[in-house]
């Protein structure tokens, strides 16, 4: 085994525990192995299910492939291999060159199980759509490599069934999840700090990121952003405006701690609250609040939405800014990646809401509450995770809006 260097590592008794789970879920589906192709897609979202198996991974241009059988050793797939790999996780040992040809080394290993006539499991294929990817995540190359190379075996989606076993945390991916969390606070100390009356939109989003990366976060990490007189929809990166006073800066800040994001939504203002939204984060601390109390195992996410609609036509005000506001629920797990299940304003699919809430599934939780025609709209947000006693927050920010002093 060579020397390793000093990163962040997930223990050997939680590789067992992973492997294990999946397993008795391979074997319920009759599969003989699972493979899961290379895709450093949406922030490296779509790689999850490569490094939740296998603990290599990082990086966002880190392409990694998975072959993982009933039975027998993982294999990791990747470029540049074996001077990297070896050296930065000790979860497998399997780790073989592609040359940026990862469907090939599949097919190699593929070979090797005697798989030929067997079932297996691809994750991405696309007949099962993925938390947020109803086409699937696997290159066409990849995919023709493997039906190809098994033109008698039964290729069959395993996306669920990854998606599944990965909904409830264990203690050290909680553990994970709650250092990312305290990394995006940092973040939003920072924030905060730089916001100021002339100072490049650009910068302070830079602050929030140098605030985030120097504490631990690695790269990439998903961040929608957007800073204005009172904006409704948030962009894919800042711009290069100057801050007002009045301005709202509002965003979505995750930090990336070996793989696992937490999420964060803290509006914040320059200099002054605009009056609308003081009114209207009074509603929606409410709907947190009453829907954060009954976040516990066996509750499905089709009663949190009920819930959710409940507290906000009891919460709304018959008079002054927030009157005849709505509010809508935006709730989905967190994890290694895309982690499910999901419910927005439009993500309303049944599988999802039929989901039951199980102990230590973690997810974040951002309610929004907004005037009638979506003139203003107030979000906040923070990852929890569901106990007997309701949903725990991760993080120790006040909920409030944050106000950036001049």
């Amino acid at each position: 085994m060579p020397e390793l260097y000093p990163y962040p590592r997930f223990s050997l008794e939680e590789r067992d525990r992973r492997w294990a789970a999946v397993r008795a879920r391979m074997a319920e589906a009759n599969l003989d192995v699972i493979v899961c192709p290379n895709n450093t897609g949406h922030s490296t979202d779509f790689q999850a299910n490569c490094r939740y198996l296998s603990h290599v991974g990082g990086g966002g241009d880190a392409d990694i492939a998975v072959v993982f059988p009933l039975e027998g050793e993982v294999t990791a797939i990747a470029t540049s291999a074996a001077p990297r790999w070896p050296t930065v996780q000790e979860w497998t040992t399997d780790v073989r060159e592609a040359r940026r040809n990862y469907g090939r080394v599949a097919v190699e290993r593929l070979k090797e199980l005697g798989v030929e006539h067997g079932r297996i499991g691809i994750t991405g294929l696309g007949d099962e759509a993925g938390t947020r990817t109803p086409e699937g995540t696997i290159g066409y190359g990849f995919w023709k490599q493997i039906r190809e190379g098994f033109p008698e075996a039964e290729l069959v989606d395993a996306t669920t069934l990854l998606t599944k076993v990965r909904y409830v945390k264990s203690a050290e991916e909680v553990d994970a999840l709650q250092k990312s969390m305290d990394i995006v606070e940092m973040g939003i100390e920072a924030k905060i700090a730089a916001a100021r009356v002339g100072v490049l939109d650009w910068e302070v989003w830079a602050a929030a990121q140098y605030g985030m990366m120097r504490n631990g976060s690695e790269i990439p990490v998903h961040c929608n952003w957007v800073s204005g007189n009172n904006p409704v929809r948030t962009l894919t990166r800042p711009s290069w405006r100057r801050l007002e006073r009045g301005d709202m800066i509002v965003n979505e800040l995750e930090a990336n701690w070996m793989g696992y994001r937490a999420q964060a939504v803290q509006p914040v203002f320059v200099e002054v609250i605009d009056p609308v939204h003081a009114e209207l984060i009074k509603v929606q601390r409410e709907v947190f609040e009453v829907v954060r109390a009954e976040l516990k195992p066996g509750i499905s996410v089709r009663e949190l939405s009920e819930l959710a609609a409940d507290a906000g036509r009891k919460a709304v005000p018959s008079s002054g800014p927030a009157a005849g506001a709505l509010t809508k629920l935006t709730l989905h797990g967190r994890g290694a990646g895309d982690d499910g299940p999901i419910i927005t304003s439009h993500a309303r699919d049944p599988e999802h809401l039929s989901v039951l809430m199980e102990e230590n599934m973690v997810l974040i939780f951002k309610p929004a509450a907004e005037t009638p025609g979506g003139t203003h709209i107030c979000t906040w947000g923070d990852t929890v995770v569901v106990t007997p006693d309701g949903g725990r927050r991760m993080g120790k920010r006040p909920h409030e809006l944050a106000v950036a002093e001049g």
